[in-house]
């Protein structure tokens, strides 16, 4: 049986009829970007107006009558020019009602979409743009006039931009603008730090999370991150559990609870996943306990997001950087207990040097014991927090993001105390070079082969088989998206296994043509998974030059896979 299974954005598979009414999800994502994108930008009506008398050349045939010198006086003095003035203070006949009307908005992460009013009588007219990042931009119009100009930030930020309208005819200039906010957030790593734990009141009373109850995260002004901040990157841990359920992050205050998880958990077992969720207006997150029974929650921050510059994300096909089991990238052998492995990260597989922090997806197997492992830069002791908890024999994964070294080099610590082998694939990296900014939206769901209300009449999610997925729409809106922000879950599991998410070397294919040919299977791991278990892992995945996605199931036993979508880093 081939592996090419089916088109799952377009609800196609080769030999069966397309579902009913299937919303593609790139046409989610683009109406989700828009939306997320959409600024309140800035307006500065015409009022604002700054209007400007310009030097007036002798002889030049026009002379304002409040500043004209005399006759007698030295061509040195007739070309000085004049103070700024309002237009009312101006001569009447010199364009009296020129006037500009400014307004900013945004429909992308670094972009802006500038209109200009001009309100001018029948006169030539330059006209030019600063988009205070030290380019500029010019145009010409002839009396009123309306004016759309759109311009890309190389980086996030706030930007002063000003128009300048010049009557050269009537030596008159009028200048206004504002002050324009980049939707999108650049990224700064965090050393591993815990905000919340119910079991002993880090953040919280120390009492467990009722079912359907809340914990509240505050994020803003504590642990140094600043206030201001946009969203955040939590490595979530849920424990104590004597039940099933599942966890939503969001940020809560003015802001509805999304009907999509982000970890989901059954009795006695110790589930972590990394969130990044943007942080309410007072600081705070909200974490809801979705099961019925109490939970113990807890939070580490690993870095936060602000509409400032600093770090930008560039997404990579996952490389395999470190595995214990064959000696790659540390010594070959378990990591020992209570010990920690150093493995260098920039300048290998395209990472460049200079990185400010990693997208690991950090896989731990064969644990002796129960335990944890934590993900650090090296710099100073080793942080409290975890990124990864584990039992006796069990295989998990988990996605971390870690402030590098200035040697480029990450630490790997081993919690427990028996050894435990280790993985570690690297997806993508934060630098002041890279340009994707992180814009977040509601999360929607898009797959869930157990629903065919997605646009899914594939059944489940086969054994040794992929499904694809068309991210990229054709859109000016998603133009420049570097990563999509996603939540993966397998559930329904018949055997062990594990996923692999990589970008699709195909595009996909029109409606009634055949599938495209499998790619290569993918090297590395996003989430593994044993029979009867349901396991959730943050993926930050890049849909390549054909916009496409691909989850590989390598177990050999059918399962079921959602997917959430969280946000996208972009660049335009």
């Amino acid at each position: 049986m081939t592996a090419a299974l089916v088109a799952a954005g377009l609800g196609i598979i080769p030999g069966t009829a397309q579902a009913a009414d299937p919303v593609p999800v790139a046409a989610g994502v683009a109406e989700a970007i828009a939306k997320a994108s959409t600024s309140e930008g800035f307006h500065s009506p015409a009022d604002r107006t700054i209007r400007t008398a310009l030097p007036t050349a002798a002889g030049s045939g026009r002379a304002n009558a409040k500043t004209a010198a005399p006759q007698t006086a030295p061509a040195a003095q007739t070309a000085q020019a004049e103070p700024a003035a309002p237009a009312a203070a101006l001569d009447a006949g010199a364009n009296p009602t020129l006037a500009v009307d400014v307004s900013g908005t945004s429909y992308t992460a670094h972009g802006i979409e500038l209109t200009t009013l001009i309100t001018s009588a029948d006169f030539a007219l330059g006209v030019v743009i600063d988009w205070g990042d030290g380019k500029t931009e010019t145009a010409t119009a002839q009396g009123p006039a309306e004016l759309h100009h759109s311009h890309t930030y190389d980086k996030s930020g706030e930007y002063q931009v000003k128009v300048t309208v010049t009557d050269t005819a009537n030596a008159v200039q009028a200048t206004n603008g504002g002050a324009f906010l980049t939707p999108g957030s650049d990224f700064t790593p965090h050393t591993p730090t815990r905000l919340l734990d119910t079991r002993n009141g880090t953040g919280a009373p120390a009492a467990k999370v009722p079912g359907a109850g809340t914990a509240r995260v505050k994020v803003a002004g504590n642990a140094a991150v600043p206030a201001g901040v946009t969203a955040v990157a939590l490595n979530v841990t849920v424990t104590e559990t004597v039940d099933s359920g599942y966890v939503t992050a969001w940020p809560g205050a003015g802001y509805d609870r999304p009907g999509t998880s982000n970890l989901n958990y059954t009795a006695g077992r110790s589930i972590p996943n990394l969130v990044i969720v943007p942080v309410g207006e007072d600081g705070y997150v909200e974490l809801y306990n979705g099961g019925q029974q109490p939970v113990d929650l807890i939070a580490d921050v690993t870095g936060y997001f602000t509409r400032a510059s600093a770090g930008g994300y560039t997404s990579m096909t996952p490389a395999r950087f470190v595995d214990t089991r064959e000696g790659l990238g540390t010594a070959r052998g378990k990591l020992a207990a209570r010990s920690a492995f150093t493995t260098p990260i920039s300048g290998l597989h395209g990472v460049p040097q200079g990185i400010t922090a990693v997208a690991l997806n950090v896989t731990v197997t064969e644990p002796g014991g129960l335990g944890h492992l934590t993900a650090f830069s090296g710099a100073g002791p080793v942080p409290t927090a975890s990124n990864l908890n584990f039992q006796a024999g069990q295989t998990i994964a988990n996605a971390v993001i870690v402030p590098v070294a200035e040697d480029g080099t990450i630490k790997i610590f081993n919690g427990a105390y028996l050894p435990a082998h280790v993985v570690v694939d690297v997806v993508g990296y934060y630098s002041k070079d890279s340009k994707a900014a992180f814009l977040p939206f509601t999360p929607f769901r898009t797959l869930d082969t157990r629903e065919e209300a997605y646009g899914w009449p594939g059944g489940r999610f086969r054994a040794r088989e992929y499904i694809t997925q068309g991210f990229t729409p054709d859109n000016a809106t998603a133009a420049g998206v570097e990563a999509y922000v996603l939540n993966t879950t397998v559930t329904e599991t018949g055997g062990d296994g594990y996923l692999s998410v990589a970008p699709g070397p195909y595009a996909l294919p029109a409606p009634g043509e055949p599938a495209a040919p499998a790619g290569p299977r993918p090297g590395s791991s996003t989430l593994n998974w044993t029979t009867g278990t349901t396991v959730p892992n943050l993926v930050q995945a890049s849909d390549g030059e054909h916009g496409v996605i691909t989850f590989w199931n390598q177990g050999y036993q059918d399962a079921d896979l959602v997917l959430d979508v969280f946000g996208v880093y972009q660049s335009k």
